[in-house]
């Protein structure tokens, strides 16, 4: 439940009130204007008549603030104080004409969000004359309207937060073209975040067990990945429509519609821009998604986060259910999980600031990424790579944190050759197959692993001497995708 506290009831506060009251989760009001808390609470909203600035007035906690009073500098004042009481909770406020520029670059420093009325309306003018972004949205919708029935929207195999999200919030998009739209994916949902997604959620995703007819579909979408035939089990060949993706693609993309954004720290940042800039309001369930999917992709707004990212939550947070997001957020660990992080701490082969672990057969794919970035908290380990058995293949999971390299680009250089491989500066992953290697007996099982070890952690530590320095970020560019992590 969303706890929101309003400052100040200003035309635009008033505004807001009114339409806060209707959606989940409580408002409170705090205003100086004689006689405007009793009208409010005539109308059933709880409002207290006092300062906006003055603590004591109020509540006890509060998830989002917006500072909403006629005068800017009374809206400095209280942000102050706000900001004060509340530190963690999500800042707004409101930046009236009157503003001198002191006022102005006092809010721009507290603020999360700014709401300048004359940038609004610079904005929507240069919008209906036509912008990058209008452009790009204007593109997107007609490849919608020109669909001629169902569109898949498709996952990468064993999905995570951010791709389920952006797969749910262009669901939402199709429908505001006509479009009726399935989300799709192959694998399984291991991960017990991911799981816990899905379940509290009660997301409704098709599993395909194989390639649908022909005749299904009049269309294919991708989502957190860019090519059919990589990291899922559409044919290569597959005509794709839409592709959207935040990930670097090193091969050539081709669909109707292409957005492939580098600049930004998960692909449901894209999503809620475009919610937000076609009008569309999110559910309750498509923006906890979104916001739960660009906080994992971006480990809590730490890592590869962008100003598009921060946006993207101050837009989403009103529409959330942050009962159900902690929910989500902290699910128990699967004996699997724990399993496979007891032997990777067991196996762990340190040298210098780089940890390589072999847990040997797993069943949960998503396990080795778990036990990576557990691992990454060890003291004196910079990159963790932990890989595993399944399935006649090699899955190798690694995180970086304050290294030197590019992860994504030393997994590429160590194992691409024998494999896929890809991801970001600071988390990657791949994927080997085992051939011949797998039609050993069971008592043959440790010299595979010896075998697999060698190939694994040799390529890595070898690799690693010599590996790529961490590329700067840049805004709108496209480039190499990862493959799962």
């Amino acid at each position: 439940m969303v706890r929101r506290l309003v400052l100040g009831c200003g035309s635009l506060g008033g505004n807001l009130v009114e339409q806060l009251a209707d959606r989940g989760g409580t408002v409170t009001v705090v205003t100086d204007r004689k006689g405007r808390a009793d009208d409010l609470r005539s109308d059933g909203i709880v409002a207290r008549e006092g300062d906006p600035a003055d603590p004591s007035n109020y509540p006890d906690a509060a998830d989002l603030i917006v500072v909403g009073g006629q005068s800017s500098a009374s809206n400095l004042d209280a942000a102050r104080a706000a900001h004060d009481r509340f530190p963690d909770a999500p800042l707004v406020v409101y930046l009236g004409g009157d503003a001198d520029p002191s006022v102005r670059a006092g809010i721009d420093a507290l603020a999360d969000e700014v709401i300048d009325p004359r940038r609004i309306v610079s904005r929507r003018i240069l919008d209906a004359v036509g912008t990058s972004h209008t452009e790009r949205l204007n593109r997107l919708m007609r490849v919608l309207r020109n669909l001629d029935g169902r569109l898949a929207v498709v996952m990468h195999d064993n999905p995570d937060p951010d791709a389920i999200a952006a797969a749910l919030a262009l669901q939402a998009i199709a429908q505001r073209a006509s479009v009726d739209a399935d989300v799709c994916y192959f694998g399984d949902i291991s991960h017990q975040e991911n799981r816990a997604l899905v379940n509290l959620l009660d997301l409704d995703l098709r599993v395909l067990d194989e390639v649908p007819a022909d005749d299904e579909y009049a269309g294919f979408a991708l989502v957190d990945h860019s090519r059919p035939g990589v990291n899922d089990r559409l044919p290569p060949e597959t005509t794709i429509d839409i592709v959207i993706d935040h990930h670097p693609p090193r091969a050539p993309v081709e669909a109707a519609y292409v957005d492939l954004r580098r600049g930004v720290g998960a692909t449901s940042t894209l999503l809620a821009e475009y919610l937000e800039r076609l009008g569309i309001v999110p559910d309750t369930t498509v923006a906890t998604a979104l916001l739960f999917g660009i906080q994992v992709d971006t480990n809590d707004f730490t890592r590869e986060v962008s100003t598009a990212d921060f946006e993207a939550a101050a837009f989403l947070i009103p529409h959330v259910d942050m009962d159900l997001l902690e929910r989500v957020e902290t699910p128990s660990l699967t004996s699997e999980t724990m399993e496979t992080l007891a032997r990777a701490i067991s196996n762990r082969d340190v040298r210098g600031n780089v940890l390589t672990t072999n847990v040997g057969d797993i069943r949960e794919r998503d396990a080795l990424a778990q036990a990576a970035d557990h691992l990454l908290g060890m003291e004196g380990v910079e990159v963790t790579v932990v890989y595993g058995l399944m399935d006649g293949t090699v899955y190798v999971s690694g995180r970086a944190r304050g290294a030197k390299v590019d992860l994504g680009e030393t997994f590429r250089d160590a194992l691409g050759s024998i494999g896929s491989a890809g991801g970001h500066a600071d988390m990657a992953g791949a994927q080997i197959p085992l051939g011949i290697l797998d039609d050993v007996g069971d008592d043959s099982r440790e010299s595979l692993a010896t075998i697999v070890t060698d190939i694994v952690a040799g390529r890595m530590f070898e690799t690693l001497e010599h590996a790529t320095p961490t590329p700067s970020l840049d805004t709108d560019v496209a480039f190499e995708y990862p493959l799962d992590e």
